[in-house]
């Protein structure tokens, strides 16, 4: 997939005339840095970024910039707005710097609406704002525009009752999201993708702190970021090598340790991988807690059942 197939607007604002923010943009800034490039500098997303420190972000220049992110088709578009959000009878609102009663920004029902009308393939919207998980909930919606489409995947910093925190000039929910992207979230591979993003985030936050919102309608994992893999593949690629099946067991011995004589280089290197694959709970000991025991007393290791998940995915040729 191609960078021009993946493409983020990523807006921060701080500058507001009665009530001044001190982390959005920030928060935008750092987001923008990890969106724009995986772990290994190849491209990623094709960021627009937008914050108060360098332009005017009024309801008009939001809004605009929200149609344009989603008015044509490509594989993966992205909105993150951190800033004030509000919430009135009528429903949620991002508010802008030229907020007005009755006027505060942009509707929350109207990115919603312009989200699932996109000809996106997938949506992904990251809000770090007040009452932000309002969003898709607003009751002057019907039940039927209130649901997300397939393909669209909404994460919000808090409850619709509540408010997002900033401490020492970061949001807490951009923070985390920016540890998980950064590979705190990454699975065996890598990748990080949108629902364990949210499960990172919601895990860090305790009972009484503010609490994210996850909806998601998808029928794939989507990736957002690519990270360094905690097993290289051309190691996951030798566990059918290893084990005849998902459910063997590898015979260690004392050959197989680093400090066995004579030398086995081969065996060396086998038992290396091996404990790679233990580090990523891949592989685990034969009646013993560490591999070292495992070779020494000559029992073996086995796979874990993830560990048997990507031994069938190698063995049909899918990693």
């Amino acid at each position: 997939m191609t960078v021009d197939a993946r493409r983020a607007l990523v807006v921060g604002i701080d500058d507001y005339p009665t009530a001044p923010l001190a982390g959005c943009v920030n928060d935008a800034k750092a987001l923008e840095v990890l969106l724009a490039q995986n772990h290994d500098g190849s491209p990623n997303f094709s960021v627009r970024l937008l914050t108060s420190d360098l332009e005017l972000i009024t309801r008009a220049v939001l809004r605009e910039q929200i149609e344009r992110l989603f008015a044509d088709a490509t594989d993966v578009a992205l909105f993150y707005f951190s800033g004030h959000g509000t919430e009135s009878n009528l429903g949620g609102y991002l508010v802008t710097t030229d907020a007005a009663r009755y006027d505060e920004g942009v509707s929350l029902t109207d990115v919603l609406t312009l989200a699932n009308n996109s000809p996106v393939h997938e949506v992904v919207i990251l809000l770090d704002s007040c009452f932000s998980g309002s969003f898709g909930q607003v009751p002057a919606v019907s039940s039927e525009s209130a649901n997300l489409r397939e393909g669209v995947t909404v994460m919000t910093a808090s409850r619709a009752s509540q408010t997002a925190l900033e401490v020492a000039g970061r949001g807490v929910f951009t923070e985390l999201v920016c540890g998980a992207l950064e590979g705190g979230a990454a699975d065996v591979l890598g990748n990080v993708a949108a629902s364990a993003v949210y499960t990172y985030v919601e895990q860090a936050l305790g009972p009484w702190d503010q609490r994210p919102l996850y909806k998601a309608h998808v029928s794939r994992t989507l990736a957002l970021r690519e990270t360094l893999p905690s097993v290289d593949v051309e190691i996951l690629r030798q566990l059918p090598q290893w084990f005849s099946d998902a459910d063997s067991v590898f015979p260690l011995d004392p050959s197989y340790e680093p400090l066995a004589e004579p030398s086995d280089p081969e065996r060396e290197r086998v038992f290396g991988c091996l404990q790679k694959c233990r580090a990523a709970h891949l592989v685990e000991p034969v009646d013993e807690e560490h591999m070292y025991f495992a070779a020494i007393h000559g029992t073996g290791c086995r796979l874990t059942p993830i560990g048997r998940h990507f031994w069938r995915l190698v063995n049909s040729g899918r990693v």
